[in-house]
């Protein structure tokens, strides 16, 4: 499969699929929703053949498909002795959102349509956990909008494939709202100092300069960039070559407002002057309350 680019997606019912592969769609990928994984090499092989430039295909192969899905892992063992190049992008949410989601939209558990939602959410969680851990990239929509799930696409399909083209998100985040199911590398920064406490700097966040020097200037701080960047900077190459094109980094603090926004910058920052493609996203920066952050 020459210069073509080939994308399964798959996940959870009511995470996303639907929007996923028409931003997919719009990109410029031939989109196929539902087929059976068994007619894969074949649908791949006509697109081959074909007279028409389709050089980047998107499939969509999930539950619905019965037992029919059951031959995935089979086929992607095919595909790989087949030399033919695939993605795999993995849609979740969480546990409460889904059964809002299926609430929201009136519609039964393609599992089953007895009203158990939730035991067929957990079901489809448990069938689904050896494709997820073959996945290339796993986006957890829980707390995204639709246009945020469409930029998070255009972000990972938008540009030409390259193994060398390592797409790196920093994601800082607050504990007291769960960590980021979609990350690769997860660092607690709690222990470090927290201006949170402090009459001025409390009502600002990790954007600040101020908030960033309080964060930064304690040897304990010093110390642990210079150690916590040297092992980004090691693992980063070592994941380009195993030929990831996507990394998520995630920072974490109490409330995600100071701590971990401040060494979200600074990690960005970092990997921005060695001319890696890094963006930041800070989750929970908008979330703040009247507790401890």
């Amino acid at each position: 499969m020459n210069r073509k680019r080939l994308v399964i997606v798959t996940g959870l019912s009511g995470a996303g699929k639907t929007q996923a592969v028409r931003s997919l769609e719009d990109l410029g990928f031939f989109c196929v929703d539902n087929l059976p994984p068994t007619l894969i090499p074949r649908f791949v092989e006509l697109c081959t053949q074909s007279k028409k430039d389709v050089d980047k295909i998107a499939l969509v192969v999930d539950i619905r498909g019965g037992e029919f899905f059951n031959s995935l892992s089979g086929v992607l063992c095919n595909l790989d002795s087949m030399d033919i190049g695939y993605e795999i992008l993995f849609l979740e949410a969480s546990r409460e959102t889904l059964l809002r989601r299926f609430k929201e939209t009136r519609r039964s558990h393609p599992l089953g349509a007895d009203g158990d939602v939730l035991h067929w959410i957990d079901e489809e969680r448990s069938c689904l956990q050896d494709i997820r851990g073959k996945a290339h990239k796993v986006i957890d929509t829980s707390y995204l909008s639709n246009s945020q799930l469409r930029e998070e696409i255009n972000n990972l399909f938008g540009g030409s494939p390259s193994v060398s083209s390592l797409r790196i998100i920093v994601v800082s985040f607050g504990y007291k709202y769960g960590m980021p199911m979609d990350s690769d590398l997860v660092f607690d920064v709690r222990f470090l100092p927290n201006p949170h406490y402090d009459d001025v700097l409390g009502p600002m966040t990790g954007n600040d300069p101020d908030v960033q020097e309080f964060v930064m200037n304690s040897a304990v701080s010093e110390e642990f960039v210079s150690k916590f960047f040297n092992f980004v900077e090691f693992l980063v190459p070592q994941y380009m070559k195993e030929g990831k094109t996507s990394l998520t980094i995630a920072i974490g603090c109490t409330g995600g407002v100071h701590r971990s926004v401040a060494l979200a910058n600074k990690l960005t920052d970092y990997l921005k002057a060695r001319k890696y493609n890094v963006r930041t996203k800070h989750r929970d920066i908008g979330k703040r309350a009247g507790s401890c952050q």
